[in-house]
């Protein structure tokens, strides 16, 4: 494995209903991350998945009258087809179903905090909201409902297993503050510190199974049920084989199996309603089961639709799958990932969708693209050649990638298309200023086509991430031998950055329309 792994996770999907549009969201900008750490010749393990246990799974089953394992088998595989249709470039899926990879993990982290003395029994009496999996204080209720669901929590007395959270609260926060554990954007940062400073309190980590019996099993007591949420932060590294037996024949630590090198997790990504969760108990459980932290949590925000917020009863659901049969893959990942700010809450809506896309898609890069090609094609004939080294393109470009690999290191997506937006631009003013049909010199008419076609390559390069299958377009008419796109393609960022990548002589082709307009 490479020095410079890069593990980044999306947290796993409730499956307790089809996937939403938020969640395309989420798995959109971990696979730009994903992609781009892979261009920098990282090796990157991306995890994605499903979370599949809990009261409210069996009761939405039961309602729909079908069995809790083929609901969620159901629904899963619904989460798969979207991360496949959406070209998600994920290296695994990891189910909470799974009793072969994720319950071993899930019940050795739980004797590790049993051995480390961090869990106890006692009786739980207060809220539980079946909606959130979670257990609520008076304080985290509006009106007396809980503040996600709009519902008022079940009222709850039972004796469960309790995890010595308050325990962690002064190491947690000073691991926050300190940067070692980064929570970005800062707003979130601010948001847990003032809960921890407020002081975490123990939170009970099992149900009697009596009333829960639809989860990963209390190792050493039948009549308890893990907690969803000890059992769910679990996957992170159930995935990487932790619980696992180890080829040297003993349950695996962290230095038993080579993929497990790849934890810490280099960044979780997360919605703003399971911050707590990420950012309080997981990295406690960490420290109690004596295993490292990760080093960054990136926390965005919600997906409303024409400024309201997203419900079944408002019969506002955004479905991805017919957004992608109406527009396309790359249209609504360009959507998502350019008009939904990163680390903020945005809108969808279908008029500023088909907005963006006749903006910039279809008069933008699809456009763009069609016309370089189109001027490159008319002169092929002469031969493309490299004469002018020291455009202002060529500055242009190298100073793109300056501020668009700095906007990616700081998780500003939605920047960094916008970036590459602008090198699209200056194109498309190069063209009108040079106007090459007109130009009667055959060298300074060679020069400007290949400085277009060489800019393509690289806006080519920069949208990869982004829209992998537009960009994969644009390589296709660029390099017409496949052998040779592919050495294109396998060399590293740096390389393709160099200025001069599109040989002399390369021979191009007109392909299909990339966006045809609506």
């Amino acid at each position: 494995m490479s020095n410079n792994k890069f593990y980044i996770t999306t947290s796993i999907a409730y499956a307790n209903a089809v996937p939403h549009i938020g969640f395309a969201m989420e798995v959109c900008q971990a696979d730009v991350l994903a992609r781009y750490h892979r261009m920098l010749g990282d090796d990157v393990f991306f995890l994605s998945g499903t979370d599949e246990n809990g009261s409210k799974i069996k009761k939405t089953a039961l309602e729909n009258k079908t069995e809790p394992q083929k609901f969620v088998d159901e629904n899963s595989a619904k989460f798969q087809l979207l991360l496949d249709t959406l070209n998600i470039s994920n290296n695994d899926f990891i189910r909470t179903t799974d009793q072969k990879r994720h319950w071993p993990a899930a019940q050795k982290i739980w004797n590790k905090l049993v051995e480390a003395g961090d869990i106890y029994k006692s009786n739980y009496e207060g809220y539980y909201c079946v909606g959130c999996e979670a257990y609520l204080t008076e304080k985290d209720l509006v009106d007396g409902k809980c503040p996600n669901h709009q519902k008022a929590p079940e009222k709850i007395k039972e004796e469960n297993y309790f995890f010595k959270l308050s325990k962690y609260s002064e190491i947690i926060q000073e691991k926050i503050e300190s940067g070692k554990l980064k929570i970005l954007p800062e707003a979130r940062k601010n948001e847990i510190l003032n809960v921890i400073k407020s002081g975490l309190k123990d939170v009970s980590f099992s149900r009697p199974k009596n009333i829960l019996d639809w989860g990963v099993p209390v190792p050493n007591d039948d009549s308890q049920t893990m907690y969803v949420w000890c059992d769910a932060l679990t996957n992170y590294i159930s995935a990487l084989g932790y619980g696992q037996k180890s080829s040297r024949g003993s349950a695996s630590t962290l230095e038993a199996e080579p993929l497990l090198d790849f934890w810490p997790a280099d960044i979780h990504i997360i919605g703003k309603d399971i911050l707590r969760f990420h950012t309080a108990i997981w990295p406690a459980m960490l420290l109690s089961a004596n295993l490292p932290l990760p080093k960054k949590i990136f926390v965005h925000g919600f997906i409303t639709s024409d400024g309201q917020k997203i419900s079944k009863s408002l019969g506002n659901v955004i479905d991805p799958f017919e957004v992608i049969d109406k527009y396309g893959v790359d249209a609504l990942r360009y959507y998502l990932l350019k008009e939904i700010p990163s680390g903020n809450d945005g809108d969808f809506s279908y008029q500023r969708f088909e907005e963006i896309y006749q903006a910039d898609l279809a008069n933008g890069i699809g456009n763009l693209t069609a016309r370089i090609i189109t001027l490159g094609i008319k002169n092929q004939e002469s031969g493309i050649k490299n004469l002018n080294k020291n455009s202002e393109l060529k500055t242009k470009a190298e100073n793109t990638w300056n501020n668009y690999e700095k906007s990616l290191n700081n998780f500003k997506l939605n920047e960094a298309l916008e970036i590459a937006k602008k090198l699209m631009s200056t194109c498309d003013e190069y063209i009108e200023q040079n106007k090459p049909w007109q130009l009667e010199e055959e060298k300074k008419k060679a020069a400007v086509i290949y400085n277009l076609l060489e800019s393509l390559r690289h806006i080519a390069w920069m949208i990869y991430p982004f829209m992998p299958e537009t960009s994969m377009k644009i390589f296709e008419q660029l390099f017409v031998d496949e052998q040779e796109r592919k050495i294109k393609l396998n060399k590293n960022l740096k390389e393709a950055q160099k200025w001069g990548g599109l040989k002399s002589e390369t021979k191009i082709k007109k392909g299909e329309i990339l966006f045809p307009r609506l």
